[in-house]
Parts: C-alpha cells; structure tokens; sequence
C-alpha cells in the first residue's frame, strides 16, 4: 500500500487542480486553499516572469546579451514549484528558471549579467541559497544530493531541490544522483520540468516508459507526474515533497509536465522540428490564462490587481533594460578570481602571463 499522498497520487496519474479551463477538478488528495493574497502573489510573479522573459529575448535580439534561454510557458511549474519552499532551501537550477529565481529575490540585472557575460556564472545567487547556474546538462542533480547530505550530517532542517529537463534524464549523472539519494534517503527533491523537447529531440524518442516519473520506481522513492501549466498543482505537490523530505523520508521525483512555448534558445529555430498544430494545442493550455480565469471565478481577481502586477512588471522591464544596455564588458583577467575562495600560484602566473600577452596586443 502506499505510504504518502505522493505516492498515491504517482498511482493514479496526473495531479492537476485548476482545469485548463480554469475551473477546479475533482482532485482531493491536494488541496488548493491557500490565502488570497498568496494567491494572488502567485499570478503577480508568473505575469512577471513572462513579461521579464519577453524583455530578456528582445535584448539578446538587438545584441545586448550574448543567448538567452526563454522560460515562455513554463511560468506556472517554475513559481508553484519554488514559492511553497523555504528560503533556507537550496535550489540547483539549469539556465531557464527564471520564476524561481524571482521567488528568490535574485535581480533581474543579476541574471542579464550571466546572459551578457559579464558575471561568473551567478556566484553572487548562493546569497539566496540558490546554486550557480548549471548549462551543463544534469550535472547538478550529484551537487544537488551531496549539499543534502551534509545538511543531514550538520542537523539542518533544510530541503534541496534538483531543477531538471526530460534530455536530462537521459544523463549518467542524472541516474546517479537518483540512486545516491535512495540509498542514503537525502532530503533532495527531483524536479523535473518536462518540457516535451530537449532542443529538438522529443520527449517520446528520450523515454521508452510511460513517464519520467515512473522511473522513480527503480531507485525505490515516490515518483509523481504533475500539470507543470498548473500552479496551485505544482505548489501542492512540491510542499508535500518538501515535508515528506524534512521529516526524513527520503527524496522524490516529481515530473512537470509542461511545454516549451519559444525556442531552446535564442541560436536556435524550433519551426525546423515541431509543428504549429502542436504550438497551438499548448497555447491553448497557458499557465497564465488558466490561473487568471480561476482566479475571477474564486473571486480573488480584481482590476486592481491587474494595475499592480503591470506596474511591477514594467517597473522590473525598465531596471533590467537600464542595468544590462551599455554595460561595459568584464576584464578578462576577472576570470581567475573566482575558481577558488584563495588564488593559487599557479593562476597568479597564469594571470600574469594572459596580461602581458595581452599588453603586448594593446
């Protein structure tokens, strides 16, 4: 018999509590009732992270930022999933998790320096308990489950939680990160956001079983598949993940599912391998949208509300634009200050090699 709602849920399928129409499903064995004013707070930080997307994408286009990597469309999964945790949880993120870097309190200027280059990989986000970006594929979920177990061996009551793609699934490190965390029962949640492509490939030529979820089964922990474009659903079933983490039951692998609404990255072109039937079919299915309608039919909706969320977003739009446009680019010689907490001997020499070549240049 199962021993958690996870796995009940994992049992039965997909977890969704808001319908794509807006209206609340049958689904008992979450709940939705969460204050209004976190409610609302939800929608305010999904409206914000498009409307910061949209403004990182136009930067990168007039040459601003170097790529830039869109979150469109996955709004719902990344904010529902971060803003039920607590700030001393850690988060490992890949390079789109734009929502949960806002949840954080992370600059939005702080992440366009990554983009432009002009920033160590967001070092300065471990002040937030937030890992530095990974664009290694799956290479953080090892970093993930080892920041876990030294909370145990230090008693802290903190949780850490792996941020992954479907491609990532199909990594070696992936797996043993998986197996490690079984094995030594981490409090380390699995956090995959199943955004049905990994840059072109489909999801159904990267998993042979019914899910990604499923997988959890051979590691022997919970595995439960969720509507990544349902907020209220990834809230719930993080938080439950979470607790089930704190009180020493062992990690969890929870899979978003969700879509990718933009491009892999901005170097890239996905009319050359999906279809706009399909785009259309997800659009259809918009986290946004669908939280908006539930929230007028529950009441929570007002114009108001409406006028702040513009007003912040468009308040982040122009910091962000102010922040990144005519930044001037990073010395070079930077790069060696920050691969370990005291410089060696060895990259002084580097470093002064690298200037005098560069001197001799000028």
């Amino acid at each position: 018999m199962p021993d958690s709602d996870l796995e009940e849920a994992a049992l039965a399928g997909f977890v969704q509590l808001v319908a794509p129409d807006g209206t609340a499903t049958p689904e008992t064995r979450f709940g939705r009732d969460l204050p209004p004013e976190t409610q609302a707070w939800l929608y305010e930080m999904m409206v914000v992270t498009r409307e910061l997307d949209v403004e990182f994408v136009n930067l990168q286009r007039q040459g601003e930022l170097a790529l830039y990597a869109s979150c469109r469309g996955q709004e719902a999964a990344q904010v529902g999933a971060t803003a039920c945790l607590r700030k001393t949880d850690w988060l490992f993120p890949q390079y789109r998790e734009i929502g949960a870097f806002l949840i954080r309190g992370i600059a939005p200027a702080q992440m366009g320096a990554v983009w432009r280059g002009s920033w160590h990989g967001g070092l300065g986000f471990t002040a937030k308990c937030v890992a530095p970006i990974s664009i290694p594929i799956g290479t953080q979920q090892l970093h993930a489950v080892g920041a876990a177990m030294a909370a145990q061996r230090l008693g802290e009551d903190s949780v850490t939680v792996a941020f992954l793609g479907d491609g990532a699934t199909s990594a070696g490190d992936v797996h043993e990160a998986l197996n490690l965390a079984s094995v030594f029962s981490t409090p380390c949640v699995f956090y995959v956001q199943n955004n049905q492509w990994a840059i072109s490939l489909p999801v159904d030529r990267q998993v042979g079983g019914p899910s990604i979820a499923g997988r959890a089964e051979a590691y022997g922990i919970p595995g439960v598949r969720v509507d990544g474009n349902d907020v209220l659903a990834c809230y719930a079933v993080m938080a439950e993940a979470a607790e089930r983490a704190r009180r020493g039951e062992g990690p969890t692998l929870i899979e978003a599912v969700t879509y990718r609404m933009g491009p892999h990255t901005t170097s890239d072109d996905p009319t050359r391998y999906r279809d706009a039937d399909e785009l259309e079919q997800w659009a259809a299915r918009d986290p946004i949208a669908r939280y908006r309608t539930y929230l007028q039919n529950i009441g929570v909706w007002t114009e108001r509300l409406d006028q702040r969320v513009t007003a912040h977003a468009s308040r982040l739009r122009t910091d962000l634009r102010d922040n990144i446009i005519g930044t001037p680019d990073p010395d070079v010689l930077e790069m060696f200050d920050t691969v370990y907490a005291e410089i060696t001997p060895e990259l002084l020499a580097q470093r002064e090699r690298l200037r005098t070549e560069l001197a001799r240049e000028a």
